[in-house]
């Protein structure tokens, strides 16, 4: 399978037409058919089926057509990542994160890291929210994550980071927006939304709250989902810090709670690169120096 197959079998995939198809990639009615077809054989079942009425996916095609396409992104992807580093960097190292906000000093140590480290590009990479997957099959070089779920790893090396506070999240609007911090008592009758993979130290106060007050609570399955729930009056919800992306759509008051969760980054315990430790140590100045910082 080359890409002039791939193009020529997404192009007849989004047309369904030979002629439509040849014209948008600028080549031959035949040169499309042949194309297609030994592909077709290649992969050895129809892709599309031919009849006098015109061509439609198979549902075998229609599969076929979606990690296709799925595949093609993932490669323009790499082509130009590797364009990048060939016009200016010789080494990269790799940072798994699952928002932003997670590493919120990221950008100004990458700035800093930079200015004496010519030739390293420093690349955030974006994760599903607890997932370390990619660090874990050596795809990254570094990874932000709760202590709690990396202690039993074997073959790392943590490195602390930030103690990540719990907050209130409510609508700007919200009563309970004015206050500089959000005692259990402050709750009484709301609605709680509870869920959405909350962190085990999360769940402790969140089944506090809810067995003190006896408040109702709303199950959501993710912090999206969460965050669009509360901009719908549906309630209100506790939170790390570290998901606060600082933007002010919503309000995030400190909880009055002891517990907290360790955040973390992790490397490998094979990687014995100096400019690993340099760039987290550079991080770790930057969250020392902002200890105000809400996180």
């Amino acid at each position: 399978m080359n890409s002039k197959q791939v193009e020529c079998i997404l192009e007849l995939a989004q047309s369904l037409n030979f002629n439509r198809a040849a014209e948008n990639l600028f080549l031959s009615q035949p040169t499309i058919t042949y194309h297609v077809k030994s592909l077709e054989d290649e992969v050895g079942f129809q892709i599309f089926s031919r009849s006098s009425k015109g061509v439609t996916l198979t549902p075998a095609g229609q599969q076929f057509c979606t990690a296709l396409r799925n595949i093609r992104e993932e490669l323009k992807f790499a082509i130009e990542q590797g364009q990048n580093f060939s016009n200016r960097y010789q080494t990269n190292i790799s940072i798994g994160l699952p928002m932003r906000s997670a590493i919120f000093f990221l950008p100004q140590a990458i700035e800093e890291f930079e200015k004496t480290h010519e030739g390293i590009s420093v690349t955030p990479e974006f994760i599903p929210l607890h997932s370390c997957d990619k660090f874990l099959r050596g795809e990254q070089d570094i990874v932000f994550a709760r202590e709690e779920d990396m202690k039993r790893i074997p073959d790392i090396k943590i490195h602390k980071l930030f103690q990540s506070h719990i907050y209130l999240i409510s609508e700007t609007t919200d009563e309970l927006a004015k206050k500089e911090k959000i005692f259990l008592e402050d709750l009484a009758g709301r609605t709680l939304m509870v869920g959405g993979g909350s962190q085990p130290e999360l769940r402790v106060v969140q089944q506090r709250v809810i067995q003190k007050l006896g408040l109702q609570n709303f199950n959501s399955n993710d912090y999206e989902t969460t965050l669009i729930n509360v901009a719908a009056h549906k309630g209100i919800c506790l939170a790390p810090g570290y998901l606060n992306d600082h933007n002010n759509e919503f309000a995030w008051t400190p909880f009055d709670c002891k517990e907290t969760i360790s955040c973390v980054l992790c490397t490998h315990s094979s990687d014995k690169r100096k400019i690993i430790l340099e760039l987290i140590q550079i991080l770790q100045n930057f969250y020392a120096e902002n200890s105000q910082f809400p996180i």
